[in-house]
């Protein structure tokens, strides 16, 4: 068991985004239909707390990497997870819109001290050859809880009510801070192991990206067109998917579903991601990078187009398209960023970029949830939605590999290296 404690490791990380992204983003939407007729907010009132819990979360998300840095990503963890059962306590009790705003901004640390950042940081410690794997992997746990969460609340709702539904949730960051405490270990050297593939490349300085390494500097790529090209593409796909993942099952209501079979319907949108990370990562393997990223926005825009004819039976459609194109666009956009810039300053680059994902994709639930309330319809947000791709479709034509004509240096100091 002991020796392969590392794979334990990448599906601690797996539990672990599973029940963070899960519950936060992924299983939250269920709720919505009784919030709204408890309290009889707006759905724009309602959905401005997903723009304050990612655009916060980004930006305290390299605050986070820098304490984990000095600290140690468990006791982030274990934090965030405690955090994360606290806010789901104070949930059941809501009693205004005020109250869910700062049940939100908890959420937005849990979400940067418990979430991506920290289990991409973890698995890498653990991890020399096979990272891609393992940190695939982990990845899964996006997705997965995305799948999962929303049904297991749909049912809960059902047999508990929404207080009672939200309590039992809580124990799920209960049971991650157990796995936190009694699983997971901060360095293979703590349980006398080293990083997988490390006796590979016994010279090389543990946790430090010490080798010469082809790439730009951070304020060379600043003042690239394909790094803003990359940034605004993030942005406006991010704006659509959030936007669609978070107003999906009011919308499925809307036209008649019941309410197990909407929440089907968002889990099945986060299965056709975790089918597009394969599949994309898979083609990326093997075809230029930039046309598979295109390719990938295609596919997305077709689903786009499907949600906004507002036809019941396009349902479907949109769905395995829109999902198949959002999954592979997680995984592309790393890569494409990579590709173009190299590896020297790729921490602060894709850094930099995910603060600015952050706010489009936070800006996505509130302004499709304002833009319902100025209309009545989904059919203006969705194809706002529709035109944010395309937009990005159109950006990400300029997208070019810089780092071709980049000399070779040593790597700039970034907390995302380790």
């Amino acid at each position: 068991m002991k020796r392969h404690y590392h794979w334990v490791i990448a599906g601690a990380a797996l539990f672990t985004l599973f029940v963070t992204n899960g519950i936060t983003i992924g299983g939250l939407s269920v709720f919505d239909e009784s919030l709204l007729q408890t309290f009889g907010w707006t759905r724009g009132a309602l959905k401005f707390r997903d723009l304050l819990t990612l655009a916060i979360a980004g930006l305290i998300g390299p605050l986070a990497g820098a304490l984990a840095d000095r600290f140690g990503v468990r006791p982030l963890m274990a934090a965030g997870a405690l955090v994360l059962a606290l806010g789901m306590a104070l949930y059941a009790r809501i009693g205004s819109v005020l109250h869910m705003y700062a049940i939100h901004v908890l959420f937005a640390v849990v979400l940067a001290s418990c979430g991506l950042i920290v289990a991409v940081m973890l698995v890498s410690r653990w991890f020399v050859s096979r990272r891609g794997t393992a940190l695939g992997i982990t990845l899964v746990g996006t997705s997965l809880g995305g799948f999962v969460m929303p049904q297991v609340g749909a049912w809960l709702i059902e047999s508990r009510g929404w207080r009672g539904a939200f309590l039992a949730e809580g124990l799920l960051p209960v049971i991650l801070l157990l796995v936190i405490l009694f699983v997971i270990r901060e360095r293979p050297e703590d349980v006398g192991l080293r990083a997988l593939g490390a006796d590979a490349a016994p010279g090389r300085p543990q946790g430090k990206e010490s080798d010469p390494l082809p790439g730009m500097t951070f304020r060379e790529a600043l003042r690239t067109r394909t790094f803003w090209a990359i940034t605004v593409t993030s942005m406006m796909t991010f704006y659509a998917i959030l936007g669609v993942a978070a107003h999906v099952f009011l919308h499925l209501r809307g036209q008649g579903f019941e309410p197990a079979a909407a929440a089907r319907g968002i889990s099945w949108l986060f299965l056709m991601g975790l089918i597009g990370k394969f599949f994309f990562g898979f083609l990326a393997d093997r075809f230029d990078h930039k046309r598979v990223l295109m390719g990938n926005l295609a596919i997305m825009l077709l689903g786009s187009l499907a949600l906004a004819s507002m036809r019941r039976e396009a349902f479907w459609f949109f769905a395995i398209f829109f999902g198949v194109g959002w999954g592979g666009l997680y995984t592309l956009l790393q890569l494409v960023t990579v590709e173009s810039f190299g590896l020297l300053a790729a921490g602060k680059i894709i850094g930099t970029r995910t603060i600015l994902d952050a706010l489009g994709g936070g800006l996505g639930p509130w302004l499709t949830g304002v833009l319902f309330d100025r209309t009545g319809s989904y059919l203006v947000p969705f194809w706002v939605v529709t035109a944010m791709v395309f937009l990005g479709m159109i950006v990400a034509t300029q997208v070019r590999r810089e780092v071709a004509s980049a000399p070779v240096r040593e790597a700039e100091p970034t907390t995302a290296s380790n």
